[in-house]
């Protein structure tokens, strides 16, 4: 993996974290994740260009939608699956009822 390479995906992930909504947050994680496994073998210049420049444009989305989701996100408005430390209580084995 290039260092250009490397910086995109590092954006990516850093403004996908930041959409206020549960559901976009983890699909923007999860899609770039996916991206990322899936052109790990290309060698083709013209093809990673094109990978590039798809992965610019992503990103230039993401900057706007994270900024966007801040300013209309309601504070302390968070889903049962998350929590305020940003883990998982499933994930982490606790399996007390969250009251």
């Amino acid at each position: 993996m290039s260092k250009e390479s490397l910086t995109l995906y590092r954006d990516l992930l850093r403004y996908s974290s930041r959409l206020a909504a549960y559901n976009f947050r983890t699909y923007a994680m999860r899609r770039t994740r996916d991206a990322f496994r899936a052109s790990a073998g290309v060698t083709d210049q013209r093809e990673l260009q094109t990978l590039f420049t798809k992965g610019y444009k992503e990103l230039a989305v993401l900057k706007r939608q994270s900024a966007i989701s801040q300013m209309y996100s309601i504070p302390d408005n968070k889903l049962v699956v998350e929590t305020a430390h940003g883990t998982n209580r499933l994930a982490t084995g606790e399996s007390k009822l969250i009251q």
